[in-house]
């Protein structure tokens, strides 16, 4: 085949008169935001700086259940602060104020917090196994790259313990240590405790101390009002199922705090020992540490310590960050017309990249090297018998004079006699 013929295809690829034009020219990458573009399922407010859950909303609903009862009760101190001893009133609701507005401040810093968000890959990690390898352990981990394997499982070390770390198929990772994948929020978060559907957030390494003092307050609420509304009904002269029967709103808060703190508090103390023995949620479900050795304890008061005197890690992902924009969209539509029309079943583009793989799994920096012409002539040959017909997915069949002398000078009949040569 002669070079001036093989120029005029490429550079005739496409008929003038074609409704379909596959653009091989790249448009100009757009810089934005990286929340604006995050894969996860996380809401963004003030630019990026607030990240929350996907179920943020029950924001309302937690907030609504807290300070329905601690205002009624601030409501209820106030409106008696003038009766019997005004003192004791005074420090009564202020200290109810206080302890309210810390929980709400502790629940709003665990909810609109990043948790510990493991950076995604936009592709899988080099490996130095060979292609050649087929062993249980092994599995395709990306269909744009489907001659690269990789361990589904690998042994990490860990205070002197062999500690097994997956393989996220979603972010293209191996994840760390006590990390896991949410799949409400679509992440990967670092020493993941769990999804929690009244904050609206994970619980991870960022959070975790928030999230404890958040239930820590909100079962010192419960038993603060709780107390102090069997003060106000004690403290009334006369008998007791007389003035409960008067006093409906502190017999209301009562039953209220009473139900409410045992699952506030339950949680409280189940988080207090997971603390003792330094393990997360995840890992107390999952892995049962009273059956295998825990890696991470070190001993009760070394734990609480690392909790409570530790400082929390920096985030690892900068959601305000310029990042360039990747149009999948128009890869995908790309991939499809020349996957159909040029490209036999040797090869596969792996368009993210810019390359193509064989079968021995090395790259072509173009992907317009050493095309294979054998979709061209199928498509030139539609039709029974030796009469020739023009691609249909660019020229209409009311076009064939057009086509025609388009194909004089892309030379094609001349390309064809030399193959057959």
């Amino acid at each position: 085949m002669s070079s001036s013929n093989c120029s005029s295809i490429n550079r005739n690829l496409v008929s003038p008169s074609s409704s379909v034009t596959v653009s091989m020219e790249t448009s100009n990458p757009r810089t934005r935001r990286l929340y604006q573009i995050w894969k996860g399922n996380n809401k963004f407010l003030f630019g990026g700086r607030l990240v929350f859950g996907q179920d943020a909303s029950s924001l309302f609903l937690t907030s609504f259940l807290i300070g329905g009862p601690a205002i009624t009760f601030c409501v209820r101190m106030l409106l008696t602060i003038k009766e019997h001893d005004p003192f004791f009133n005074h420090c009564v609701l202020i200290g109810g104020a206080i302890i309210t507005i810390l929980d709400f401040i502790f629940l709003f810093m665990t909810s609109s917090r990043d948790p510990g968000i493991v950076p995604r890959n936009s592709h899988p990690p080099e490996t130095e196994e060979p292609f050649d390898i087929n062993t249980p352990s092994m599995e395709w981990v990306n269909n744009k790259t489907p001659n690269l394997k990789l361990p589904r499982v690998k042994d990490v070390t860990v205070n002197g313990h062999i500690v097994k770390v997956k393989f996220c198929d979603t972010c293209l990772l191996y994840r760390p240590p006590r990390a896991s994948h949410c799949s409400i929020c679509n992440n990967c978060v670092q020493k993941f405790d769990h999804h929690c559907p009244w904050v609206g957030q994970c619980i991870g390494a960022r959070n975790y101390p928030f999230f404890i003092l958040f239930i820590s307050f909100s079962t010192l609420l419960c038993i603060y009002v709780f107390a102090f509304s069997w003060v106000n009904i004690l403290r009334q002269e006369g008998r007791l199922w007389s003035i409960m029967s008067h006093d409906v709103l502190s017999v209301a808060l009562i039953v209220y705090c009473f139900i409410a703190v045992w699952f506030v508090g339950g949680l409280t103390v189940f988080h207090l020992y997971l603390i003792s023995t330094n393990q997360t949620t995840y890992e107390n479900f999952r892995y049962r540490y009273d059956k295998k050795e825990n890696p991470y304890t070190k001993g009760i008061m070394t734990n609480f310590k690392e909790l409570s005197c530790s400082k929390i890690p920096r985030s690892l992902i900068n959601f305000r960050s310029w990042v360039i924009e990747e149009d999948d969209a128009h890869d995908e539509s790309f991939s499809s017309s020349l996957e159909k029309g040029f490209i036999g079943s040797k090869h596969k583009f792996d368009l993210d990249m810019g390359t193509k793989y064989g079968k021995d799994g090395t790259r072509v920096p173009s992907i317009l090297q050493d095309l294979d012409y054998n979709g061209i002539e199928d498509h030139l040959k539609r039709k029974a018998g030796s009469r020739e017909v023009g691609f249909d997915i660019f020229v209409n069949a009311d076009q064939e004079h057009q086509y025609a002398q388009w194909k004089s000078k892309a030379g094609v009949n001349s390309f064809q006699h030399e193959r057959k040569q």
